[in-house]
């Protein structure tokens, strides 16, 4: 049989579901943060001048830096992660070598806690041990499992290639159309986009669609005009 016997097709039953929808969530936001951060960069150049080249200039600057901001943060974050699992495996590894009955009475009695019967937790708990203790010990005790180790150089490259693919889109919205065309065009496409990463956020979350897309776009468009404000009244005043 393909399928877990009264499992349904639409629901998702792998062990690692949950580090998929993580790893998912954690891309949709990181395109999120290269909408809005290089929006605004490029949106507050805009209101000093029309010229294309400052604009792309302090795009690609704003594009790159923060790609390699969002990569060398979540290569930081990961490799924590990572180092801190292994030394939760190391130490029940050693836990298990040195005292397994004390480690089995342990197991046996956190699946009582969960609300097995003492006669089901014990088979439970000698069965589990018995195929692979470790894996079964990580499992009750600690919700980790040490066939999914953290990859920080996969996090690293998957945030930067998202923060690039979100970054894109404001950059080309402010470069492509003739200039009187080029705030409006971007505020509406920055502001969908928005709209776009807040229905999927929310999708992957379960909340609420219209209030997380809701946020979003008050949100952005908040950013958007705060530094279009910031840029115009600067280049009025000549400090600039």
């Amino acid at each position: 049989m393909s399928n877990l016997m009264g499992s349904h097709d639409n629901e998702p039953h792998t062990a690692n579901i949950t580090g998929r929808l993580n790893w998912l969530r954690a891309g949709v936001l990181g395109a999120n943060d290269g909408i809005v951060s290089v929006a605004a960069t490029v949106v507050g150049v805009a209101g000093v001048t029309n010229s294309p080249t400052p604009i792309l200039v302090a795009g690609v600057a704003a594009v790159v830096g923060g790609a390699v901001s969002m990569a060398l943060g979540e290569y930081v974050s990961v490799s924590s992660q990572r180092d801190s699992q292994r030394a939760l495996i190391e130490k029940e590894r050693l836990e298990l070598l040195e005292d397994p009955e004390g480690e089995l009475a342990e197991l046996t009695g956190l699946y009582r806690a969960k609300g097995l019967s003492a006669a089901t937790a014990d088979q439970v708990a000698l069965e589990l041990t018995a195929h692979d203790a470790l894996s079964a010990h990580l499992s009750a005790e600690l919700n980790i499992s040490q066939h999914e180790e953290a990859n920080p150089w996969q996090a690293a490259y998957a945030s930067a290639a998202a923060f690039t693919a979100g970054a894109l889109l404001p950059l080309l919205a402010i470069l492509l159309p003739p200039a009187e065309w080029r705030i409006p065009v971007t505020f509406l496409a920055v502001l969908l986009a928005l709209a776009l990463t807040g229905t999927l956020s929310a999708a992957i979350g379960g909340s609420s669609k219209t209030t997380s897309a809701t946020r979003l776009v008050i949100g952005g468009a908040l950013a958007l005009a705060a530094t279009y404000g910031i840029g115009s009244a600067l280049g009025a005043s000549g400090v600039i």
